[in-house]
């Protein structure tokens, strides 16, 4: 019966359900499309050369930049702008046509209810969820576990899409995904198939690494991005204070990639933070931190949790910043299936 259900499972996980992917379509129109607008389909394919695989993804890009691709003239850049804007709506809606389009947002279950209630469902597509804490907080037992439950149907509280995983620091452990699909009665090798990974040594191949995504989202539903984590490499490739303003430009930048693909795809990204020690964070508090990026990464994240130790395997999650949640606190554990509800 288990072996029967597993394989019912892995079907679902494999045929995507088809009425979701064709509802994404009207997320983003393919670039392809501008050629029916008269444009050239040696220019569509410069810019799907230079990484602009949809029209949202055109206008995310400024003129200046897209000048810059080899073989487009300002001239021709304008034509492509204003075929772009023909197909796709750029100015004003009213709010309750946003209203509409938040009803495309999927909230993928972190395997905790208490989690996801203080989540107010899960990690959100179409924004940036940062997570905040120490070393041995759950930072990336949480990245693990979202890169299983993604793959559940929707109405398992999944996200039914494949998963991205952009590893800085080397804690990407496969035997944990098997463990944590076998928690959620899914197929291991089928959960593993549906998980692309790279390994980022500078900021700069890390970069190239979200650039080089847009191509794998626009052909497959990808719903979750994960980057553990983002600040790390920039941390080793610019020291001291000298270079520091160029760190902050440099981490600007990428964040802005992020928050684009975030809503370019309509995927969840979700991404681990360092942080430092704060001397001048309060006399009351005996071990003061703040997450690291400073402000410009402040800014950028929509939602920011804040993780900490609590007793034996149990860790703590706090909203420490997000548009529509109330500050308040979940108790979770880390188990050999990952995140789970915290026992007394």
């Amino acid at each position: 019966m288990l072996a029967a259900l597993k394989t019912e499972d892995q079907s679902q996980l494999q045929l995507i359900e088809r009425e979701d992917v064709d509802d994404e379509e009207d997320l983003f129109e393919a670039i392809d499309k501008l050629i029916s607008q008269g444009i050239n389909a040696g220019d569509v394919k410069k810019l799907q050369d230079a990484g602009i695989y949809t029209c949202n993804g055109l206008k995310m890009h400024t003129k200046k930049h897209l000048t810059g691709i080899k073989g487009l003239s300002e001239a021709k850049v304008d034509k492509i702008c204003e075929a772009a804007e023909k197909l796709v709506n750029f100015g004003y809606i009213t709010g309750s046509d946003a209203l509409l389009r938040r009803k495309s947002v999927i909230h993928i279950t972190t395997g905790s209810q208490a989690l996801d209630e203080l989540l107010g469902g899960g990690i959100e597509t179409l924004a940036i969820t940062e997570a905040f804490g120490e070393f041995r907080s759950g930072k990336t037992q949480l990245a693990h576990t979202l890169c299983v439950s993604t793959q559940l149907p929707t109405h398992m509280k999944g996200g039914n899409g494949k998963v991205a995983y952009i590893d800085t620091e080397g804690t990407f452990r496969p035997d944990r995904i098997v463990s944590i699909a076998e928690r959620f009665g899914m197929d291991p090798g089928a959960v593993l198939d549906n998980i692309i990974y790279a390994r980022a040594y500078t900021y700069e191949h890390q970069y190239d690494l979200l650039l080089g995504l847009a191509v794998k989202m626009s052909e497959e539903p990808f719903r979750l991005l994960i980057v553990d984590s983002v600040i790390a490499l920039f941390r080793v490739d610019f020291t001291g204070r000298g270079e520091l303003a160029e760190r902050q430009q440099k981490l600007a930048q990428m964040l802005s990639r992020l928050t684009k693909i975030a809503e370019e795809f309509n995927v969840a990204v979700y991404m681990t933070n360092q942080v430092i020690a704060d001397p001048g964070g309060g006399v009351f508090i005996s071990d003061p931190k703040k997450p690291a990026g400073g402000h410009v990464l402040a800014h950028a994240a929509t939602i920011r949790l804040m993780f900490r130790k609590g007793k034996g395997e149990q860790r703590v999650c706090k909203v420490f910043d997000a548009p529509n949640l109330p500050e308040a606190e979940a108790v979770f554990q880390i188990t050999p299936g990952g995140i789970a509800d915290a026992k007394d």
